[in-house]
């Protein structure tokens, strides 16, 4: 089922449980999905619903720092509640001893030696793991420790 169709059918059970934080976070998912459809002219595959997904991911992480950093921390909870929701629809994140695997083997591929080469491990790192999902800031930092 296309994430599109599992967001709408979540989109109202949401609004029959009357579960308006829920239903916020669906609809924005919702509204960045339609507009990235609408901007490429054509239908919607996995790997661009992953995309907007995980931009809108990060979008919600980032925001609930600067409001940590500002002190507002009900609204830093608001929007790691929306980053919990949008995380639901993504795929599971691949442990810690899958990374370091993906790594291991993106750099015998690659045969880098330096922090110079890291674009392409972290390439061929990102289609090791194939359709586990990574986080790209910890990824970086395994590839940089590893490269020294």
């Amino acid at each position: 089922m296309a994430i599109v169709d599992q967001i709408q059918k979540d989109m109202l059970v949401a609004m029959k449980a009357k579960d308006e934080a829920r239903l916020s976070a669906i609809r924005m998912v919702k509204a960045a999905l339609m507009k990235e459809k609408v901007d490429s002219m054509k239908v919607l595959d996995e790997a661009a619903e992953l995309r907007v997904l995980s931009i809108c991911l990060k979008q919600r992480r980032e925001a609930a720092d600067m409001y940590r950093k500002a002190g507002r921390e009900d609204q830093a909870a608001k929007e790691e509640a929306e980053a919990a929701i949008i995380a639901e629809y993504m795929p599971a994140l691949a442990s810690e001893a899958e990374l370091d695997e993906a790594i291991a083997a993106a750099i015998a591929e690659t045969g880098a030696t330096t922090a110079k080469q890291m674009g392409a491990v972290m390439t061929a790192a990102k289609a090791k793991l194939g359709g586990k999902r990574a986080d790209g800031k910890v990824l970086s930092e395994k590839v940089k420790a590893k490269l020294g």
